[in-house]
């Protein structure tokens, strides 16, 4: 029911991003999303991938700090409003959002990756509103 996210913490400097990039592509990682947030001394690159384990390995191998988190992803239809509808549920619930950005799974559909304070409950809510959740089989090799 959850996707394995790879974060990667990156020194904020010019290579660095290419280098992990480099890395993935050496290990023949295929990213799937990604979603890339700085401040002034660092970045967070978090990612799906087709295979986190061997992904987070391959980074640590580099000398890169990389976790995997567990992550909720839905395929929504492209209605007007039908997120601010979902996540209002998920809110009314007490759950917090903590982050979220765009995943591409090939389909005309619109999907999204998001972390919550509460996955299980999230996860629930949103099955009982009828929205489908991407599967890891559905996106890693």
């Amino acid at each position: 029911m959850y996707l394995n996210q790879l974060s990667v913490f990156i020194e904020n400097r010019e290579g660095r991003l290419s280098d992990v990039l480099e890395a993935l592509k050496e290990g023949k990682i295929n990213i799937i999303s990604l979603s890339l947030a700085d401040t002034s001394d660092y970045g967070l690159l978090r990612m799906i991938v087709s295979e986190p384990k061997k992904a987070k390995e391959v980074l640590r191998d580099k000398g890169f700090s990389a976790m995997l988190t567990e992550v909720l992803a839905i395929k929504l239809s492209h209605q007007v409003g039908q997120l601010q509808v979902l996540l209002e549920e998920v809110c009314k619930a007490g759950i917090n959002i903590e982050y979220m950005y765009a995943l591409e799974t090939g389909t005309d559909d619109a999907s999204i990756v998001f972390k919550t304070s509460d996955l299980e409950k999230a996860a629930a809510i949103l099955e009982n509103t009828g929205v489908e959740l991407i599967k890891s089989k559905e996106l890693e090799g």
